[in-house]
């Protein structure tokens, strides 16, 4: 499985236009591009910074679908009212659902860097130190690693059922990912919360 992940700074008025775009004109047609599984949208309405990702069951299905793509990543920046800063493409390494994520859902991102001969102990660490942690704290729903084996790249996502507890996990989870990218002998190059405006997602378990 495989993600495209695109950064749209959006005018803070026009997020909701946004989600109501994506979800009415944009995600009718997502389902004739062969290969396509499923679409997320994350916003930061303090910044303005949104995140639409595409899931894709093959690599192939993700580079085909570029051109088609393009033209429906430019319509929602038209909607949100702002500019494409940056697209990404990932592996979807890990992905794993304890409850459905819930309509007042929030996300916390984690990108980290490391050596790309360690990605797949970054990987493992993730399933069996990152996701086991995570469980156990009140109100967590799911989590994905994505990785960019060339560069060493990887984000790592936890979702929470709400605001709260979104707020109330992120003490433990500063102590879980310090002793995770440590053991990954991974940096981290940033951690962003965001609201889980849209998910609409058909990736298997992958844990």
């Amino acid at each position: 499985m495989y993600a495209r992940s695109s950064t749209i700074t959006a005018q803070l008025s026009s997020i909701d236009n946004g989600i109501a775009y994506l979800r009415d004109d944009l995600m009718p047609n997502l389902p004739e591009i062969e290969g396509w599984v499923g679409m997320s949208l994350m916003a930061d309405r303090a910044s303005g910074r949104c995140i639409a990702t595409t899931a894709w069951e093959s690599e192939a299905a993700m580079r085909d679908s570029r051109e088609q793509v393009q033209a429906l990543r430019d319509g929602l920046a038209q909607a949100l009212n702002g500019p494409i800063e940056l697209v990404e493409e990932w592996e979807i390494a890990v992905m794993h659902r304890d409850q459905l994520a819930g309509d007042s859902a929030c996300t916390r991102c984690t990108w980290v860097r490391g050596d790309p001969a360690n990605i797949d102990r970054s990987i493992n660490t993730f399933k069996t130190r990152v996701l086991p942690a995570a469980e156990q704290i009140a109100g967590f729903r799911s989590a994905s690693l994505f990785v960019d084996r060339a560069t060493g790249r990887a984000v790592g996502a936890t979702t929470w059922a709400s605001r709260e507890a979104m707020d109330n996990s992120r003490e433990q989870t500063e102590r879980i990912r310090t002793g995770a990218v440590q053991k990954m002998g991974a940096g981290v190059l940033e951690v962003a919360e965001f609201e889980l405006c849209f998910a609409h997602l058909r990736v298997p378990e992958m844990a």
